[in-house]
């Protein structure tokens, strides 16, 4: 569904195109608690971080688990999102270090071939993209305009905070 999207900026009115290329486990590659799923965001690859703890929320509420084709569905989402909001997508060169990609047959120049910026999403960013794609069975939410939407916590009818529902 998301794996092969267009988006256009309605900043800039720059048009995008991204392509899913791979997912792995984060913890493996940079110590993270975390699925990693890169996309090629006109040609430049973007990685989207979605935590593992998503996955056991998910399947506190569903019963069912997020596989990884449901996973390229998320990230593909949150970066169409990005990118249609305005929030944009940074396909700028960044160093990271000595990280090395276990794809690339030559880690000596992982680091001056990467253009990989890391976008990690919080549990509430991941479960909010799950209901948008109605996996939930709730009523999907309108798309955010900004990231820090997406960690609103919706409120309570006494207008206490609520606590997400298990």
């Amino acid at each position: 569904m998301y794996e092969d999207f267009h988006a256009t900026d309605p900043i800039t009115g720059q048009e995008y195109h991204g392509l899913f290329q791979y997912l792995m486990t984060g913890i493996a590659t940079r110590h993270s608690d975390t699925v990693d799923v890169k996309f090629l965001v006109n040609g430049t690859g973007v990685w989207v971080g979605l935590p593992h703890p998503a996955w056991v929320e998910f399947k506190l509420r569903t019963g069912q688990t997020i596989t990884d084709r449901m996973a390229v569905d998320l990230a593909g989402l949150y970066l169409k999102h990005a990118i249609e909001s305005g929030l944009g997508v940074d396909l700028e060169p960044e160093d990271r270090g000595d990280w090395a990609d276990p794809l690339n047959p030559n880690p000596v120049t992982v680091h001056m071939q990467r253009s990989t910026p890391w976008m990690d999403l919080t549990v509430e960013e991941t479960l909010a993209l799950c209901a948008e794609m109605g996996w939930l069975g709730e009523a999907a939410p309108p798309p955010p305009p900004t990231a820090q939407a997406w960690r609103a916590v919706p409120a309570a009818e006494d207008g206490e905070t609520a606590a997400p529902a298990r």
